[in-house]
């Protein structure tokens, strides 16, 4: 427990360390980034504040959907959002195309190994992860359209809000699948210990 407690709150951090650099880059952000900064432009609220506030509203709308959160999905409300602040308060934005493109591959490998370690840690998915697979669970419609149909309409409404959509948007949808892959295998907590005969 102490190891994916840790884990836990180091992918937290670390995700939304992330989320700030793809800011800075400004080459354009994931969907539900595009839609935070794009209420950033009419909301009196930092960045960070905004992801804290949806993920809090996000998660009510799991009542009618009968999730339940785990203590990873409450950290992950609150944790992303204060580490996405703190990092855009010491981290200036990029200062040229290379400076720029570096920062977006280093914000989207780095987010999919954080993805990796918060979600191998089991501790529960974040609130938007739960949203569509509760709405899976519920309506029966596959995967697929509903977390496609979902991710369109937050990009469309953050784009008209002001958020930045740029090569990067596309760059993160095609790679932080993969991406999140590829580090899952290394942050797995699995729990067999109980299983095992006990060693001296």
């Amino acid at each position: 427990m102490t190891r994916r407690l840790v884990q836990l709150f180091v992918g937290l951090w670390l995700y939304g360390a992330t989320m700030a650099l793809l800011v800075r880059a400004g080459m354009g952000l994931d969907p539900w980034d595009v839609f935070h900064e794009g209420l950033t432009h009419h909301l009196p609220l930092t960045f960070g504040q905004v992801v804290i506030l949806v993920g809090a509203l996000v998660l009510l709308v799991w009542i009618p959907l009968r999730q339940r959160p785990g203590f990873g999905t409450i950290a992950n409300v609150v944790v992303i959002g204060l580490a996405a602040d703190a990092t855009l308060a010491v981290l200036p934005e990029a200062s040229g195309p290379v400076w720029g493109t570096a920062m977006l591959v280093a914000g989207v490998v780095g987010n999919g190994m954080a993805g990796a370690m918060y979600v191998g840690a089991g501790l529960g998915p974040g609130p938007r992860d739960g949203l569509w697979t509760g709405i899976v669970r519920r309506t029966g419609a596959s995967v697929r359209r509903v977390r496609t149909m979902l991710e369109l309409a937050v990009l469309a409404t953050g784009f008209l809000l002001g958020g930045t959509v740029g090569i990067g948007t596309v760059l993160y949808a095609v790679a932080i699948g993969p991406i999140v892959q590829l580090f899952l295998p290394w942050f797995e907590v699995r729990r067999v210990a109980a299983a095992e005969p006990a060693t001296t």
